[in-house]
């Protein structure tokens, strides 16, 4: 049954009342409850006759349509405002600061807001920078505990300070080859 059937029913109203209270001929009314998708003026003059959102006239289907379109469109008003060169001069930038950890997100995160690259891509970035920045000094710590000696400490501070810098040029790779990231985490840590 379609949704406006179901709200007239409800609401005790034949289809010529509605007609009649809406303007909408009984024909319209007809073919939208046979499964024709109500839209613009007919949907907006049914829904306020019926006194109901007008989403309540429109299927899930149609819903999701409209989401999806939304969505796509917030996409592409996001893709227009990213700066991918800047992207990138924001993500390299946190090379230099890479043995004074905080620094690592600061300067990026000072970057990011002066430079108004507020989007998805930027935030990953500094995500990623916080979530190493967290993690470096836990594996650290685990290689001093296991007391393998000075030349493993010294290694081991090495190879984590390599790690970060190879994420960050692979992301910058990736941002020039391809838009978009190659280490990004499935949530955002700003």
């Amino acid at each position: 049954m379609s949704k406006l059937k179901s709200i007239r029913e409800l609401q005790n109203l034949t289809q010529e009342e509605l007609a009649k209270q809406s303007g909408v001929s009984v024909r319209t009314i007809q073919r939208i409850e046979t499964g024709k998708e109500p839209k613009g003026y007919t949907l907006r003059i049914l829904a306020k006759a019926l006194a109901v959102a007008e989403s309540q006239l429109q299927t899930q289907e149609m819903e999701a349509a409209n989401t999806t379109v939304i969505e796509e469109k917030e996409k592409i008003e996001e893709a227009i405002l990213i700066n991918y060169s800047t992207l990138k001069l924001i993500n390299l930038s946190s090379i230099p600061f890479i043995i004074l950890p905080p620094f690592n997100i600061i300067v990026p995160l000072i970057l990011m807001i002066t430079m108004k690259q507020k989007n998805t891509f930027t935030k990953q970035l500094i995500s990623v920078q916080i979530l190493w920045t967290i993690l470096a000094p836990i594996v650290f710590m685990l290689g001093i505990f296991l007391k393998l000696g000075r030349q493993f400490t010294l290694i081991l501070m090495i190879l984590i300070a390599l790690s970060n810098v190879f994420i960050i040029l692979r992301n910058a790779l990736e941002i020039d080859r391809n838009k978009k990231l190659h280490y990004k985490l499935k949530f955002s840590l700003l």
